[in-house]
């Protein structure tokens, strides 16, 4: 049997790039996942990067935080992959956890995680000091609120029957936005 070298690459968004990412690594099988990484839950790339693996292959990522952003799910999916007789290289942080036994690498593990932990519960601290000192300074935070103008015209035409994409379209909004307001009580 043929291990192979598996890569893993997340962004968060659709529009971010990713070519920074696993520069350099001549991989078998590569799997992108665009979405942020809240959790471990409900990643269906890494779910399926991780069913893929098999006795021996190496799952390459790029860093820590592209795998996970907690502690806990740091260590499950590593755990995870390791389970699987595969191991795990970090190419920014220079760490491999493989099935072998390394109390080093675990801790190492567990320090980094910690960080990267820490760091995006800073991330979330500044974000809510900056939106507070906004609306302190008047400024409207959040998605922009519909004119009634906008919103009349978008049931004045759901009410004659035009296809709720279109209505989208033609209004500048999303399809969401049209759902959100034909299911508001008349306001």
């Amino acid at each position: 049997m043929t291990t192979q070298k598996v890569g893993y690459i997340r962004v968060s968004s659709a529009e971010q790039n990713i070519d920074r990412q696993l520069v350099g690594i001549d991989v078998d099988k590569l799997f992108v996942e665009r979405m942020s990484a809240k959790t471990v839950r409900n990643r269906p790339v890494l779910t399926e990067c991780i069913e893929y693996l098999r006795l021996g292959d190496e799952l390459y990522v790029h860093s820590i935080d592209r795998l996970a952003r907690n502690l806990l799910d740091l260590q499950s999916i590593i755990d995870m992959v390791n389970n699987k007789g595969a191991s795990v290289i970090f190419l920014s942080e220079k760490l491999e956890f493989s099935t072998k036994e390394d109390p080093f690498a675990k801790l190492t593990m567990q320090m980094l995680g910690a960080f990267a932990e820490f760091e995006r519960k800073l991330i979330n601290i500044r974000q809510r000091e900056g939106m507070q000192a906004a609306k302190a300074k008047g400024k409207n935070i959040g998605r922009p609120s519909l004119s009634q103008d906008v919103v009349q015209v978008i049931r004045q035409k759901a009410s004659a029957g035009i296809p709720k994409s279109q209505i989208s379209k033609e209004c500048g909004v999303s399809r969401q936005t049209v759902y959100r307001v034909l299911g508001a009580k008349n306001t």
